[in-house]
């Protein structure tokens, strides 16, 4: 597949699958540049600006949400949720390797505060009806080290994620992996693990920063609404709809609401 180029920045995102032998540890790594490109933009079109802490957390939990995502089976679409304590915020991202997209979201409103920075980990397969959950603490506000916690705690093997500017590695442990290399990687020796290590790349896939939402998509959850749009739209004659995945604002109006 060839990368369309816009301005000069190309529209997916590309991450490789790369085996690094004789260690028996999976790398899947990134250049991320295209995802927090359209991540801006899509942000500017809503005229939302988040504080620099917290957009750097949101692109973070982006970037390693998609790299877990490869080293996961295809056709599963993953969603992270996190609430965090101070600063008091809940992050979500949601990532699906059929349709090739990652989509998150912060919320600072009205947040519902808890005695712990939670994790929470949604994983729904096609064959199955009834996602996969778990939940777990952390002790950061870092996502690369949530993700490590994930691996420890739900995955059963150890993980170690790295962030080079908006290049990131995630460094996932298969069966019988060498145990003192992988102790001793830090982020010296992770750059240069191409060049160290012997590899072979098993697969790449392409993503994007996209929703996918529409007005059509989202006016089916405001049926209830139907028989008493008064409660909806009380005296205006137009109201702004909001997808709840990415925050985009659609607007409605009382007399296309009572065509539909």
């Amino acid at each position: 597949m060839e990368d369309n180029m816009t301005q000069g920045v190309q529209e997916y995102t590309k991450v490789e699958s790369i085996f690094i032998r004789h260690r028996n540890v999976l790398l899947l790594k990134a250049e991320f540049t295209p995802i927090f490109t359209d991540h801006y933009i899509h942000l500017m079109s809503n005229k939302v600006r988040h504080p620099e802490k917290l957009d750097t957390i949101l692109k973070d939990l982006l970037a390693v949400l998609v790299l877990h995502s490869v080293a996961r089976p295809w056709k599963e679409v993953i969603a992270w949720t996190a609430n965090l304590r101070a600063p008091r915020a809940n992050f979500f991202a949601s990532v699906s390797s059929t349709h090739k997209t990652i989509i998150g979201r912060l919320f600072t409103k009205d947040v519902r505060e808890s005695k712990t920075n939670l994790l929470y980990s949604q994983t729904l397969d096609p064959s199955s009806k009834t996602p996969r959950t778990s939940t777990i603490e952390v002790e950061s506000n870092s996502p690369l080290e949530w993700v490590e916690a994930y691996y420890t705690q739900s995955e059963q093997r150890p993980a170690k994620a790295f962030r080079f500017g908006d290049d990131y590695y995630l460094f996932a442990c298969q069966p019988q992996f060498d145990e003192a290399w992988f102790e001793s990687l830090d982020e010296k020796t992770a750059q240069e693990v191409l060049t160290s290590e012997e590899t072979k790349i098993l697969e790449t896939r392409h993503f994007k920063f996209e929703c996918g939402c529409s007005l059509e998509k989202i006016l089916p959850t405001l049926s209830a609404w139907k028989e008493k749009p008064e409660e909806l739209f009380g005296d205006q004659d137009a109201i702004s709809i909001n997808c709840p995945r990415c925050g985009t604002n659609y607007g409605l109006s009382r007399e296309d609401f009572l065509n539909l």
